[in-house]
């Protein structure tokens, strides 16, 4: 079977081998989630810096080996590049299999973080360099929902694999075997598909309508894409970080949040499936519409202390992000070349794990400047700073960032 990319067509199995990828951006720190509440009575000398580390030190060094990644795109091959990852990756999880000490355990978090850093912009890479135009868009979509769905199933296995053995969790870090038996796939397209785009190129070329120039990176325009790209992140991240909490207040039992925060990441991955039609909808108050859905579902968590009302709430946070994101994605193929947009994707992604990392530290800042310290303060605070993004979109609907000028 053979799929349209708007540059011609490729093997369906290349297509799964970049959507492996995608898949294996959700899983760094995952499969410690469930052993948190064990790792003290596994581990009795640990200290809170130990297990601190445990979970932060992945999305720490992710950010420094994304970047790395980016730039090492544009002088070696990517295949190469990517199987590299990918066997980082895939020996963490075998080390995480059988690390019995906390020191490895560390050690064993730091590696996984560099071999997923490594793989992060390729997954969006390759997208940019099969696919064209709307084609590329739904992939971008399409991607961004096969990260959700996949951080949702594995975290109910790896909550089921805790029950039975403390070391379980990590059997989803061997995931990349799969992607580096498909990777060989993507060497053969990728093949084909530069033969197709130099020759597009010299075409254009000859005809005049494009120059021969060298590389390029818009900086105004990344810079700007990776501010509301991080905003955006952090405003939504505070369901996963702070609803627990919340719910607790409220008395709801830890099961409750975990249906909460699973609605929440199933609604991120929905408008992947349909977002051309999002797109064709909304049209340039995409952005704005997006935020007023944030704004919506925050607003639903913080006025009601009924769980329907939550899960909505969750819902329509969700939803509003999950348009966000590959849409952003799409417009950073727009500010560099070729050679280059790797590495501008870089760059952007990253902002992902540096809001991840700032969020609680942000949220803190807060309510020490304000003196408020309840549970509903976060999602207040990150309440107004929605709104007043959206009025920002609405108003700025015709530049860069928030029009949805799709032209090549």
């Amino acid at each position: 079977m053979k799929i349209n990319t708007g540059r011609g067509t490729i093997p369906l199995i290349t297509l799964i081998g970049i959507w492996s990828i995608s898949a294996l951006n959700a899983l760094p720190g995952l499969a410690v989630s469930p052993i948190l509440g064990q790792l003290s009575q596994i581990f009795p000398h640990a200290t809170e810096l130990d297990i601190q580390m445990l979970t932060s030190l992945p999305s720490l060094l992710i950010i420094p080996f994304i970047l790395l990644s980016g730039t090492l795109t544009e002088r070696v091959n990517n295949i190469r590049l990517l199987q590299i990852g990918l066997g980082i990756f895939a020996a963490s999880g075998v080390l995480y299999l059988l690390s019995d000490r906390m020191w490895q355990l560390i050690a064993v978090s730091a590696l996984l973080g560099a071999g997923s850093g490594l793989i992060v912009p390729l997954s969006t890479g390759f997208i940019t360099r099969f696919f064209k135009g709307s084609y590329r868009v739904k992939q971008f979509g399409l991607s961004s929902a096969i990260t959700n769905i996949t951080l949702v199933i594995a975290t109910v296995i790896t909550g089921y694999l805790a029950e039975v053995d403390w070391h379980l969790p990590f059997i989803v870090y061997l995931l990349p075997i799969i992607s580096i038996f498909l990777s060989s796939y993507l060497r053969e397209a990728s093949g084909t598909t530069k033969k197709i785009s130099e020759s597009n190129r010299t075409s254009a070329i000859v005809a005049g309508k494009q120059s021969d120039t060298g590389d390029f990176i818009n900086r105004k325009r990344l810079v700007q894409l990776m501010a509301f790209y991080g905003l955006c992140t952090y405003l939504v991240i505070i369901v996963s970080f702070n609803l627990p909490f919340l719910m607790e207040e409220y008395h709801f039992s830890s099961g409750n949040s975990g249906i909460m925060i699973s609605l929440f990441f199933l609604a991120i991955m929905t408008p992947g499936l349909f977002l051309n039609q999002i797109i064709g909808w909304w049209k340039q108050r995409t952005e704005f519409y997006s935020l007023l859905c944030i704004a919506v579902g925050l607003g639903l968590i913080i006025l009601s202390r009924s769980e329907w009302w939550i899960g909505l709430g969750c819902l329509f946070a969700g939803f509003g992000y999950g348009v966000i994101q590959p849409v952003v994605y799409d417009k950073t193929t727009r500010t560099a070349s070729s050679r280059k947009v790797t590495l501008a994707l870089a760059f952007v992604m990253a902002m992902n794990y540096l809001a991840i990392l700032l969020c609680p530290f942000i949220i803190d800042w807060a309510g020490f400047i304000f003196r408020v310290h309840t549970q509903q303060f976060a999602f207040i605070f990150n309440l107004v700073v929605t709104v007043l993004a959206a009025g920002w979109a609405y108003w700025k609907r015709n530049s860069f960032v928030f029009s949805e000028n799709t032209e090549e």
